[in-house]
């Protein structure tokens, strides 16, 4: 059954089509909301309110304008933004590495675990000090592995704009790994960075 199905049914009282939507979707909508605010509280209630608005009626998926998952993440993203701005002045954006949550240490050599760790959460904070704009093209992209076309559709820009913002925001993301790389942080693979499951 297609998502726009699934749409239909929810919006006439099909219980068993939401969660079949809700279970597909919540994760990587909770995560790239996590992602672009920094905050699991923020991530939690922008999850809630997208899944909420499908429910409502209030929002139409047409295929013919792009996929799904564009349609979806172009929702997060507005509800993403109207938290950032709404916070800004507490700079609550940066709120989650005051309590980092804990992550269960795997086999292994515990300080190489604890040095992976520290990376992961430095390129967080990396990946969240960039522009809004360079930002968000770098989690659908790089993180979420949208196409180009697909991460246009959701921020209802041209392809040419997502290349090129792509670009910089790469290249600003380097720059601040460089400048700040954490443990063992040196380039093997030959690439300005490496994107660890954040």
């Amino acid at each position: 059954m297609s998502e726009k199905d699934l749409l239909e049914r929810i919006r006439n009282g099909d219980e068993a089509a939401f969660l079949q939507l809700y279970n597909s979707w919540q994760n990587t909508i909770y995560r790239f909301a996590l992602q672009m605010t920094g905050s699991q509280s923020f991530a939690e209630d922008i999850t809630q309110e997208v899944f909420l608005l499908l429910i409502r009626k209030k929002v139409d998926f047409d295929p013919n304008k792009g996929n799904f998952s564009s349609f979806l993440y172009g929702i997060a993203r507005n509800f993403s933004l109207r938290a950032i701005r709404k916070n800004f002045r507490h700079q609550m954006i940066f709120s989650i590495f005051n309590h980092p949550k804990e992550e269960p240490v795997a086999e292994g050599d515990p300080l190489s675990n604890l040095s992976d760790q520290e990376r992961t959460e430095n390129l967080r904070r990396c990946i969240l000090s960039l522009p809004r704009r360079y930002r968000e093209v770098v989690i659908l992209c790089d993180l979420h592995e949208l196409t180009y076309l697909e991460a246009a559709a959701a921020i209802k820009t041209e392809v040419g704009t997502i290349r090129s913002r792509l670009h910089r925001g790469r290249e600003l993301l380097a720059q601040k790994l460089r400048s700040n790389p954490g443990p063992r942080a040196e380039n093997e693979g030959g690439t300005p960075y490496e994107l660890p499951a954040l």
